[in-house]
């Protein structure tokens, strides 16, 4: 079975830092792009981070400078380190693949089904 689960979140104070982690199962994990995701009360879902089998990254730029994004292929896990946070980080925050994965059988053209996510408060 494909999912995705989030951990790590929680409530900090501007200027903090938290840890996300996002354990994959079901997919060849270490041939996917995978990115973490985020999505404010009235906004729409949007990507904060990404990176590739291979490891290279990219990021939004409201992110850029504050969070890492790296992963564990060994472990099949994702991690986000956000520092420097601020209020408007605030949102739930979800892992998932680049719009495509590949589950060891078929290369899949969709999303993951997206998990619960993990909330980060980020208090001012």
């Amino acid at each position: 079975q494909v999912q995705l689960v989030e951990s790590g979140g929680g409530l900090v104070q501007a200027g903090g830092s938290l840890r996300l982690s996002c354990a994959a199962s079901g997919i060849i994990f270490r041939v996917n792009t995978m990115g973490w995701y985020r999505q404010a009360p009235g906004k729409q879902r949007e990507l904060v981070a990404g990176i590739t089998g291979g490891g290279a990254t990219n990021y939004a730029d409201s992110v850029k400078g504050r969070f890492t994004i790296s992963r564990d292929n060994a472990k099949n896990t994702v991690y986000l380190q956000m520092s420097s946070l601020k209020p408007e980080d605030t949102a739930v925050y979800y892992c998932n693949t680049d719009g495509t994965y590949n589950d060891g059988v078929y290369l899949r053209r969709n999303f993951v089904s997206w998990g619960q996510g993990t909330q980060v408060t980020v208090s001012s």
